[in-house]
């Protein structure tokens, strides 16, 4: 009955209901929105960056090095002899050295040349086909599969640069030979290949190039894994002061990263939890009036035996109630949020965010919000302690 009273009483004051689950649901969404944002981002960029120590590109930004070689989202820095990264991947200190070579995509893919210990690194597996071994055969990420529609067998021509409407190499095509399973990792939108497959487009599409034993082969950056700690601590500086290459720890670039969204995260938050106390007093005001204009009715009720104690909680349960209903649309609004997010990070970097399980942060979220209802609701409610049964009967009678 309490339930079924308070739930009547909520229908009937339906605009100041609508407004109070309105600002609920906002706080709570975007509150909840940042934390599921910020936890794929900091996941997905941690996970990629495991285990790679340094990278080694030309010179240039190293935020702008460690994007375009470890997360595949932004233009690389040029391009850099292979034989000058071979003298620093012969250091003592370098356990291993991968080579990444770019330049084209197909339909906004980027198609990345690499070796084998690029796989071994991302720990990838075969949903079908095989490894390539020939030049011009390519292995696609599982996301590259599912959104180009191709399959092994297939054969497709490469667009000259990063951009999808960039100069077809009509000439020589690339034949699909792999497929690996979902990976969750940069590698499930890339289109790899050999790095000799990436050097043969590139030769045959410009002119004027010198024969392959004297030309001096380019790569676009490398991955390093060092021994030990000491080579963390001595190389990279090395790299940059004595050599024409740019050396870039990811750690420390991500780190750069995550500390100035965390200033635009953390402002949004405030705002947020701003929000929900507006809520939290619109749910005050709503109950206080309602108190007001139901006092007669109070005391009819009290004065037929009902409980001032049941009276209390019936008006803090619609307080329960509004807060509820505000959390579970946050959610709900989240979720959309997330998947629109994702689906502009996907068209445009091919970056996915798409995990809606409810995170941990969420649990404390609903903590929160229902003692913003219980406080805002407990305020006017006590005010059924003060009702004067008689006075207030005589009054309206």
């Amino acid at each position: 009955m309490l339930f079924k009273i308070s739930w009547k009483n909520i229908i009937d004051k339906k605009l100041n209901s609508f407004l109070c689950v309105l600002l609920m649901t906002l706080g709570i969404g975007m509150i909840s929105l940042l934390m599921l944002l910020g936890k794929q981002l900091q996941d997905k960029f941690a996970k990629n960056i495991s285990g790679i120590d340094l990278v080694v590109g030309a010179k240039g930004s190293p935020l702008q090095l460690i994007l375009s070689s470890v997360y595949q989202i932004d233009n690389p820095t040029g391009n850099v002899y292979l034989d000058d990264v071979q003298t620093i991947a012969q250091n003592p200190m370098v356990k291993e050295m991968i080579p990444l070579s770019m330049g084209d995509n197909f339909q906004g893919y980027r198609i990345l040349g690499t070796n084998k210990k690029y796989f071994e690194h991302f720990k990838t597996k075969f949903a079908s086909g095989k490894m390539f071994k020939a030049d011009l055969e390519v292995v696609l990420g599982g996301q590259t599969a599912l959104n180009t529609n191709l399959k092994v067998g297939d054969t497709f021509a490469s667009s000259h640069g990063l951009d999808s409407e960039g100069e077809k190499h009509n000439e020589r095509k690339y034949k699909v030979v792999g497929i690996l399973e979902f990976n969750n990792s940069v590698v499930d939108n890339l289109i790899l290949t050999s790095l000799g497959s990436v050097w043969s487009i590139h030769e045959n599409h410009e002119a004027g190039e010198m024969e392959d034993s004297t030309k001096k082969r380019e790569i676009t950056s490398a991955i390093i894994k060092f021994r030990s700690p000491m080579g963390m601590m001595t190389m990279p500086r090395n790299i940059n002061q004595n050599s024409k290459l740019q050396a870039a720890v990811p750690a420390i670039e991500v780190n750069r990263i995550f500390e100035l969204l965390g200033i635009g995260i953390d402002g949004l938050q405030v705002l947020a939890a701003v929000i929900m106390l507006i809520s939290g007093i619109s749910v005050f005001v709503s109950l206080y009036n309602s108190l007001k204009e139901r006092k007669y009715e109070m005391a009819l009720m009290l004065s037929m035996g009902a409980s001032r104690t049941r009276l209390f909680l019936m008006l803090l349960l619609e307080g329960i109630i509004l807060s509820l209903l505000g959390y579970v649309a946050g959610i709900l609004l989240s979720r959309i949020g997330i998947y629109l997010i994702s689906n502009q990070l996907s068209k445009k970097f091919h970056f996915d965010v798409n995990q809606f399980a409810l995170q941990t942060g969420e649990i404390y979220l609903f903590v929160g919000a229902l003692l913003v209802g219980i406080l805002a609701a407990s305020l006017p409610s006590i005010g059924i302690y003060r009702i004067n049964i008689s006075k207030t009967l005589a009054e309206e009678s």
